[in-house]
């Protein structure tokens, strides 16, 4: 599904791993919270300091969820672009309340401080496939300190029919 109209980008770290459940109907939903500041340099003090915390709730529906809960763990640093939901509610205390969420279609993992892997599963999404369980997609960030070399045993198929 494309992204039309007021689309919003948010990067940060997760707070937790994903929380993945399902609808009564069988629809996955992964859900948790994306943490963002902004750091700035002060001058005065020769030093960076950190800004307040934005913690924002997210939901990623169906296998798209599924593959970001499966490939994501608390502390890492996604990119998240969706729309956001304002959620009207009323407490069990008898308060109204709003919460505002973050209803993802596209994540992934960010390369800023770390180094990723996608692997994709064959005839996942570009293909017909007989198998109806497909694998999930699989993705994962981890700080390297090091330049890691490619492999060199790829045979450049990437699976696209063109």
């Amino acid at each position: 599904m494309a992204i039309d109209g007021n689309a919003h980008v948010i990067i940060g770290q997760l707070t937790a791993d994903p929380e993945l459940r399902y609808t009564q109907s069988g629809v996955a939903v992964a859900s948790g919270t994306i943490a963002h500041n902004d750091r700035v340099y002060d001058k005065d003090a020769g030093e960076w300091k950190d800004g307040d915390p934005l913690f924002i709730r997210y939901s990623y529906w169906r296998e798209s969820g599924e593959n970001f809960s499966e490939s994501h763990s608390k502390g890492d640093r996604v990119l998240a672009v969706g729309k956001f939901k304002q959620n009207n509610f009323t407490d069990k205390d008898g308060n109204e309340r709003t919460s505002i969420e973050l209803v993802i279609e596209e994540a992934g993992p960010s390369n800023r401080y770390a180094t990723t892997t996608a692997t994709r599963v064959k005839g996942n999404g570009n293909k017909a496939s007989g198998n109806k369980s497909k694998p999930k997609a699989k993705a994962k960030a981890g700080a390297s300190s090091k330049a890691e070399s490619s492999d060199s045993s790829s045979d450049g198929d990437d699976d696209f029919d063109f």
